[in-house]
């Protein structure tokens, strides 16, 4: 695989259509459960979709010769993970990207992340225990608490000037408090849907006052190879090697646009845990997944940087378009992620036509975002936008957006 010198193409423009993507064809269950009758003036192939977390880019050249290469030996049979090579190639990506010398016996693995939060947070709590989130957050954090039945307590972060941070008094005060019973912490890390990379002093004082108090700890880490320029993700574990209530969850999927390859990586330390999850899950896996995941981390580094240096490029150019189009939204370049936390407050007083930004934007100018009622809470007057589609796309997005704001 001779892919090391060669330039990938981040603006081609790829049809959807008929592929059964949740993207292009499922937006409407997702976004709009609850209003199945809800108008939209606009035909499918009109719309332009900057909701969910995926990419409209094409999967990297290296994955898709690994597939393919994979379908050249002619049978797709019931697959686990047996060549020892794969987990070599995990040790040296993580090793060479975060320095942190991952034990392969501590891996389990599950479809998705999600999935992999609903099975940890009954596994790890009582009925009558809760779990914290900061909000805002992702929203399938706090429903891996509420489908087990477990209550979710919020920690709001606090923002200043566009730089979200979080409130370590509060996050004490509802930890040690007896009557909350917090067992759990999800931690968003680099966090979604404000893009922070937390620093090493951040994820310290978080990690002591959990382990201190008895809490695990469940730590999000699916976007950490996508960093802004400068920016550095130190895996939570790596920095409490010694304790074994830290579970980590990593995948490929939003690295690599891979989110349909259903195979993520958890790392769970403590070993009763972790026989409990074997005896209770299996570990079989589509044998197109498991080479597909392969080869994105043997040979998809270069791909990565490149597309990396696209988004960066794209997310100043949101910056950019916002500045002269609609200055007054409020709007700083993440630290890591594809996703664009933009804040419309400023606009709201003079919209009476909608009270949910996503509709709104849906109707008046067939763009398909998330809004503020996506993110738990905390989040009042945002929208998040994912920028990783080609930027002729993106610009046309802004442009209907725009003038949908502007009329």
């Amino acid at each position: 695989m001779l892919h090391l010198f060669m330039t990938y193409d981040f603006d081609e423009i790829i049809d959807r259509d008929g592929t059964n993507s949740v993207t292009y064809e499922g937006w409407r269950s997702f976004l709009f459960a609850n209003e199945q009758d809800l108008q939209i003036p606009y035909a499918n192939h009109e719309l332009i979709s900057l909701w969910v977390a995926d990419m409209a880019f094409s999967s990297p050249p290296p994955v898709l010769d690994a597939v393919r290469a994979r379908l050249d030996r002619k049978i797709l049979g019931y697959s686990k993970i047996f060549d020892p090579h794969y987990g070599k190639v995990l040790k040296d990506w993580f090793l060479e990207h975060y320095s942190w010398d991952i034990d392969t016996d501590e891996l389990v693995s599950a479809p998705g992340i999600v999935t992999a939060l609903n099975r940890l947070v009954p596994l790890l709590t009582e009925p009558e225990d809760q779990i914290l989130i900061t909000t805002p957050s992702y929203a399938p954090f706090k429903r891996a608490g509420d489908q087990c039945g477990r209550g979710v307590v919020f920690s709001p972060l606090q923002e200043n000037e566009g730089k979200y941070e979080m409130n370590f008094a509060d996050l004490r005060q509802k930890i040690e408090n007896p009557v909350n019973r917090i067992r759990v912490f999800i931690l968003c890390h680099p966090h979604n849907p404000t893009g922070r990379v937390w620093t090493t002093q951040e994820l310290k004082e978080l990690g002591q006052l959990c382990l201190d108090n008895d809490v695990w700890i469940i730590s999000d880490e699916v976007h950490s190879d996508l960093l802004r320029e400068g920016q550095s993700h130190t895996p939570m574990a790596a920095l409490f090697p010694h304790s074994d209530r830290i579970i980590t969850c990593s995948a490929p999927s939003k690295s690599f646009n891979l989110a349909g390859n259903m195979l993520s990586h958890i790392f769970i330390k403590n070993t009763t845990m972790r026989a409990e999850w074997k005896r209770l899950f299996s570990d079989y896996h589509s044998p197109l997944s498991i080479a597909a995941t392969q080869g994105a981390y043997e040979h998809g580094a270069e791909w990565l940087r490149q597309l990396n240096r696209y988004l960066d490029a794209n997310l100043q150019f949101l910056k950019d378009f916002l500045t002269e189009h609609l200055p007054e939204a409020r709007y700083q370049i993440p630290e890591a992620t594809y996703l664009a936390w933009v804040d419309l407050s400023a606009y709201l007083p003079k919209r009476k036509d909608t009270d949910r930004w996503a509709v709104f934007f849906a109707q008046k100018a067939g763009v398909l975002i998330e809004g503020q009622e996506d993110f738990v809470a905390n989040a009042e007057g945002y929208i998040r936008i994912n920028i990783a589609c080609p930027k002729a796309t993106l610009h046309t997005a802004l442009i209907r957006m725009a003038e949908a704001l502007n009329n």
